[in-house]
């Protein structure tokens, strides 16, 4: 039998030959179901996706509020130094290294402090609980403290000491809390226009 010729000429594009996939790739090609027809193309799907632009807190709204001195980062560096001092006033002991733990507990505390009061401030994060503790526990430190240096302190000043704490705790928190949620609005209100 002779083979006609219809007119057309045979293609001499080479072919390549189709790759291996590996075995996880091959399972999940053949059981995957067939792409629908009115999916739009991958590259219109990957182009409407908003770009990923790291971490997010889920509890935070827009961006970190900048310090007032905002090219220094001077509350980390506070933080830094104050947990080097810390553990160097660790590794000398009470006897030798007391002023040296102090200043640095001291200066984490304060960086600390001065960054989540910045967040709680501004709306971005809460930091209610702690916020509202630090005064509480200063206060009832002091008084403890002060009647110590005075007198022997009887157990019962620190449980009447346990009443006033909770007290003052329970108005911070609901001082701290009502500006927080004030800030948090005006912050989504911003962000919405």
């Amino acid at each position: 039998m002779a083979k006609r010729n219809t007119g057309r000429r045979a293609s001499r594009k080479r072919r390549s030959a189709p790759q291996p996939r590996p075995q996880g790739e091959q399972a999940m090609a053949d059981a995957a179901p067939p792409a629908a027809t009115t999916e739009r193309p991958r590259r219109d799907r990957d182009a409407a996706k908003p770009a990923p632009r790291g971490y997010r807190d889920p509890g935070s709204v827009g961006e970190r509020p900048q310090a007032p001195w905002h090219p220094l980062p001077l509350s980390e560096l506070l933080i830094l130094v104050g947990a080097i001092g810390t553990i160097v006033g660790i590794r000398r002991g009470i006897s030798h290294g007391g002023p040296v733990l102090i200043a640095g507990l001291a200066a984490v505390v304060v960086g600390t402090v001065e960054v989540s009061l910045r967040e709680h401030l501004s709306g971005y994060r809460s930091h209610t609980i702690m916020l509202a503790l630090l005064p509480v526990i200063a206060l009832h430190s002091v008084v403890v403290l002060g009647l110590a240096a005075v007198t022997t302190v009887p157990p019962i000043v620190n449980v009447a000491m346990l009443a006033v704490d909770g007290a003052i705790f329970a108005l911070l928190y609901k001082l701290l809390r009502a500006r927080f949620l004030d800030a948090r609005r005006e912050r989504v209100f911003a962000a919405k226009r």
